[in-house]
Parts: C-alpha cells; structure tokens; sequence
C-alpha cells in the first residue's frame, strides 16, 4: 500500500490546510482541558490528568504529520469520521442542559464550530470537495 501520493498542486494544498486547520483544533483543545485541569474539571479517575494532556498533544502531532506529510485520503477520512463522534456529546451540552452544568452553553457552542470548521477541512483533503 502506498502512503504518500503525489497530487496535484490544488490537493496538496488541501492536505497542508487540513492540517494547520487540526493543529488549530489541538491547540484549543488542549488549551481547554488545560484550563478545565486547573479548574478542577478534569475527573482524576484513570490518572493524572496531565498525563492525557501529553497524550492528547502527541497524538494531534501524528495526526497534524500524517495530514501533512503523508496526504493519504484514508488518514483524512478516518480523523473525519472520528472527530465527527464529538458532535453528539457537544450538541448535547450546547442545546439540551437540563441541570445547572460545570460549564456553559457557549462552551460547547464553539466547541461545534470548531469541530465543523475542521470537518469540512478535513473532507476537502479526503474526498477533494
């Protein structure tokens, strides 16, 4: 199986803005459990929080190289599909609070903007729309 394939300018460029789109996404991603760890937000129960910081920054780094470097359609279809699991969760919080919550509506709000915005990132580098 072939991994890097050459494409045309257009793709690349796709590809390369799929992944500074993911980097993005990473970076307010961990800012927030960074903020939420301090908060006292995050549960300690299968560890120390900060360990899933590291993880959570290390596995956007493979993400954000494997978009970049490797522009293979399967990685930006299965990052696509699985970053689209969170929509449930923060369509949840963002509409349907039915007790006082630790955290806002418009958290999860911009949560879904985010998340859409790198969707559609992501579905250009995969399906070249």
């Amino acid at each position: 199986m072939k991994w890097r394939q050459l494409w045309p300018e257009a793709r690349e460029r796709k590809f390369r803005q799929a992944a500074f789109a993911y980097v993005h996404v990473a970076i307010l991603y961990e800012a927030a459990a960074y903020a939420m760890m301090g908060a006292g937000l995050l549960p300690d129960r299968f560890g120390p929080p900060v360990i899933f910081l590291v993880l959570g920054a290390g596995f956007a780094a493979i993400i954000v190289w494997a978009l970049y470097a490797l522009q293979n359609v399967w990685v930006a279809r299965v990052v696509w599909a699985v970053h689209g699991l969170r929509l449930p969760a923060l369509i949840r919080g963002a509409f349907f609070v039915t007790a006082p919550a630790a955290l806002p509506p418009s958290f999860y709000l911009t949560a879904i903007v985010v998340v859409v915005v790198n969707l559609w990132m992501l579905a250009r580098a995969g399906w070249d729309l």
